[in-house]
């Protein structure tokens, strides 16, 4: 892991209460290019032994000043006594710097090292969650860094930007263009933008995740009612099976097209049972070692105290 920066004067640009509970927003200096990068964080006021951290990511087109995401996140994080840190990751998926780039992911990085040197965080319990933009990058960075999570909550989230670019190009999606921005032209264009794909899907790294505990979510209806079809979330799921020595949990390629395209479950994979509690009915759910996949009943939408409790769940042996 690389060395990390703290900013200087360590200055606190904004304390604001939500909840009952102070947030407060500071600079983290990258450790790349020593760039001021921005994040809020929420450290309990008492703690006496060392507490877990959730770390947040924001959307595909948001940054870290989501305040619906973080009044939520705040209040579980205040009735679990954790800690909490939602970077920005260089803001909104359209610009080179953005959208899974190593000065992104190493944000992320930094501000877990930064959540550390600033409160007692137990390092078995460090987690990781986002919805939309924020599942891509969640995917991307349990590939990545795998070494860091205690678990990993994805939330419909992309997979394969090459994919992803097609299937907006095909529903009229600005995604697209923003892709373009992204990696410097269209895919297949030339030999540096494929690589820059590459380099930013989740899917290429998947496989370093063997054993990290991974729940993916997708609802039905996304890729119709919402932007990111539920294939990209399947895949994925596919990918950390094989990764885990499970590959007779994948999922048919034939499943995966009917279930995207007709926008139900074939019967034989259909969910029976009784399911967590949670906001959304499940459709069907699969395990492949450490990792699940669930659909539910729903478009494109995450479920935070969902993904918290399950997190909570989860702790690293070592």
């Amino acid at each position: 892991m690389r060395k990390f920066i703290i900013s200087a004067s360590l200055i606190l640009l904004l304390c604001s209460a939500i909840h009952g509970q102070d947030l407060q927003e500071v600079t983290i200096v990258s450790s790349l290019d020593q760039s001021e990068q921005p994040a809020f964080v929420f450290i309990p006021k008492e703690v006496s032994e060392p507490v877990p951290l959730l770390v947040m990511l924001h959307t595909w087109s948001g940054d870290y000043k989501q305040k619906n995401h973080i009044n939520i996140a705040v209040e579980e994080c205040r009735k679990r006594n954790w800690a909490m840190v939602f970077p920005n990751f260089r803001g909104p998926n359209w610009t080179p710097q953005a959208c899974g780039s190593s000065l992104a992911v190493q944000d992320v990085v930094d501000a877990v090292n930064w959540m550390q040197k600033e409160s007692s965080i137990d390092e078995k319990k460090i987690y990781l969650t986002g919805v939309s933009g924020g599942g891509h990058m969640s995917m991307l960075m349990a590939g990545k860094h795998p070494e860091i999570w205690a678990g990993v909550s994805a939330w419909v989230g992309i997979s394969d930007l090459s994919a992803w670019h097609k299937e907006c190009q095909s529903a009229g999606r600005n995604y697209a263009t923003h892709i373009e921005k992204v990696v410097g032209g269209v895919p297949g264009s030339n030999v540096e933008v494929d690589a820059q794909l590459r380099s930013r899907s989740p899917i290429n790294f998947l496989q370093r995740a063997k054993g990290l505990p991974i729940d993916l979510n997708a609802g039905i209806h996304d890729g119709h009612t919402g932007s990111v079809p539920i294939s990209h979330t399947l895949i994925a799921f596919n990918a950390l099976a094989k990764a885990n020595d499970q590959t007779k949990q994948q999922i048919s390629s034939a499943d995966i097209r009917e279930m995207t395209q007709k926008q139900t479950v074939p019967d034989a994979l259909q969910f029976e049972g009784e399911s967590e509690k949670r906001t959304h009915e499940v459709l069907l759910r699969r395990n492949a070692g450490s990792s699940r996949v669930t659909i539910f009943e729903g478009g494109h939408e995450g479920d935070l105290p969902t993904a918290i409790e399950w997190l909570s769940q989860q702790s690293r042996s070592r």
